[in-house]
């Protein structure tokens, strides 16, 4: 049912973003992914994210094989080196590891392996092509469910191919399937086409998560941006589930 019937705050009551309390989509392992590059950058993000009022993030880096051939060794060594530099600062907030996977061939044998990288009670973030819808998606959704995972949908604002049928994102939801909406589509970050989707999403009430899906610093500058805009209202009128992983 949609819900822009509701009333809501027409000007934000928060002042940052503890009221998310943790962050589950961003790319803080350096030099791995498309990413931050090094551990400097890393610890200036996270000084960001501690600003913004979070306490916890937990990052995502990319797993596409043909890309980024990461594995749970590399990614885990990335956090310990992580860890390490930020147990020499006066940095509080915690860090914690997961993926962004992919769904693609590779992925397909990586869940038969029951080998995923997850976080929460067994939530994993999947992503999808930018250029063209997987023909299997039920099917593999349906699969993530059956090796006792839960999935979770990176950004699917962004996917341009969805767009037109809002209908799907309905239908994932009834197979189970989480949505996870990056914040920044919320400014513009992708286009015009990924904000107003992005919206539409929160109004009809299908988001579960939300994410910076931080690459960089500016990103970082992006969500105070965020937190002055009068889309803040629209964010804050919904509830969602990253404070459960606290």
């Amino acid at each position: 049912m949609f819900s822009f019937f509701k009333r809501r705050p027409e000007k934000a009551t928060v002042s940052d973003f503890g009221f998310l309390g943790v962050d589950i989509h961003s790319h803080l392992i350096p030099g791995i992914d498309d990413g931050v590059p090094d551990l400097e950058t890393a610890l200036a993000c996270l000084r960001t994210f501690e600003a913004l009022g979070y306490k916890k993030v937990i990052t995502t880096p990319h797993i596409i094989r043909d890309y980024y051939p990461n594995d749970s060794d590399i990614i885990r060594r990335g956090l310990d080196e992580l860890r390490q530099a930020m147990a020499e600062t006066d940095l509080t907030i915690q860090v914690d590891v997961a993926a962004e996977y992919l769904i693609d061939d590779y992925f397909v044998t990586q869940l038969q392996a029951n080998n995923l990288m997850t976080f929460g009670p067994n939530y994993v973030l999947v992503e999808l092509s930018f250029a063209i819808a997987p023909m299997n998606l039920d099917d593999i959704v349906f699969q993530i469910q059956t090796r006792g995972y839960q999935p979770i949908l990176a950004h699917p604002e962004r996917y341009s191919y969805l767009k037109d049928h809002p209908e799907r994102f309905h239908k994932l939801k009834e197979q189970g399937c989480m949505l996870q909406l990056n914040l920044l589509s919320l400014v513009g970050q992708y286009g015009s086409r990924a904000q107003q989707q992005a919206k539409q999403l929160l109004e009809e009430s299908l988001i579960d998560f939300v994410g910076s899906d931080l690459h960089r610093i500016r990103d970082g500058e992006k969500l105070t941006q965020l937190l002055q805009s009068k889309e803040m209202a629209l964010l804050q009128s919904h509830t969602f589930l990253n404070s459960s992983l606290l």
